[in-house]
Order: C-alpha cells, then structure tokens, then sequence
C-alpha cells in the first residue's frame, strides 16, 4: 500500500458520509438494536464498572446505554482526553447532565479526582469506530486516544458499530488491539483474539 494515510482518509469519508446520511428514525431503530444486543451480553451483566465513550450525533447512541447502565446500579465511567496529550481518563458519573462539552466538542466529564477510575480486568470497555473489520480491528478517527488506551487495558472490549460499517479486513498496526466482541444491529461477534494472541506468546 503506497499511503496508508490516503487508504484511512478516504475510508473516514465514506463511513462518515454513511452515518450522516442515515434517515433519523432508521438510526434511532439501528441504536435501539444495538442497545439491546449490549444489555443481553454476559460480559456486560458480570462488569461491575462500563466504560464507553459519549456519542456524538453521527456515532452509535450510547446514552441510552448509560442511563440504563446506572439505573442497573453499575458504576458507568466515560473519557476526558488530557490536555496537550493523546491519553485519555475515565471518570465515574452519575447522570449525562454532568457532563460539558470539551475536547473535538464532545460531552466530557470534570476532572474529578475522587471520580478518576483506573480499570480493571472485569471491566467492559464499549469502543467507538467509524467501521470494523471481521477480525476486530477498527478505523477510528485518527487522533489515537483509543488506541493508546486499549494497547494497556485489561479489561474486555467491545466494539459497536452498524453492520453496513463492517469490513473484510482493515489495515492495521503490529501492536493494533482487536476488540474480543463486535455489536452490531444484527449480530454479535465473539471474536476471542486477545487470547489467541496471548496463548502464541505474541505481544
């Protein structure tokens, strides 16, 4: 491949055109799917802790996720990126009204330091991408934050996305972390590829 840069360029213009096209009603039908995949998950009923990102308009709605996660009595952190960095931090809310708008405008929780949670391995993990590969593997949107974190995060990913979003297989990185399952409106994949990863001695 000449540029991987051009190849993820124009991938993010398609999938983006994708989702800012979907009809209202028919996207609120397509997150409602997903919702309801997520909550059947085993690995979502024995988390003790959720993390996930906050959706913005074009994304695969996680606010209804939240507001049943808490309402379920789960502890629900969401992502702040640190300033003048490409890390994140995950801290516990309690409530979406919490939250302001902050890096790339997203809602962001206030940096709390009684709220700072440092993830474990029963965690759940709900990952954003603009499209993933059959594999796991998953085109963001080019800044980083997720990849940095998945690449130390023990806990089990899922990655959440419409299945017109799905792909054969993307390029990625050496050290490029798969998410274990794959949500989308008409299936879940249970894809196991950190563990397979692990059991060949490969990091």
């Amino acid at each position: 491949m000449k540029d991987i840069r051009v190849y993820k360029a124009n991938l993010r213009q398609r999938y983006r055109g994708y989702r800012e096209g979907l009809d209202p009603v028919e996207k609120d039908e397509l997150d409602r799917s997903i919702f309801e995949r997520i909550i059947r998950l085993r690995q979502f009923h024995e988390a003790p802790l959720l993390l996930t990102y906050v959706s913005t308009p074009i994304e695969v709605d996680t606010r209804r996720l939240i507001e049943y996660a808490v309402a379920q009595g789960k502890q629900v952190a969401v992502p702040r990126c640190v300033p003048d960095s490409r890390q994140m931090e995950f801290y516990r809310i309690d409530s979406i009204s919490m939250l302001k708008p902050g890096t790339f405008g997203v809602l962001e929780p206030a940096p709390d330091p009684e709220r700072l949670v440092t993830p474990g391995p029963g965690s759940l993990c709900v990952v954003p991408g603009l499209c993933f590969d059959e594999y796991g593997y998953r085109l963001g949107y080019g800044k980083g934050y997720y990849d940095r974190f998945l690449s130390a995060y023990a806990g089990v990913a899922v990655g959440i996305c419409y299945a017109k979003c799905l792909r054969g297989r993307l390029f990625h990185g050496r050290y490029d972390r798969p998410v274990e399952l794959l949500v989308t409106e008409r299936s879940v994949r249970r894809l196991n590829l950190l563990a397979n990863r692990k059991e060949k001695g490969e990091r």
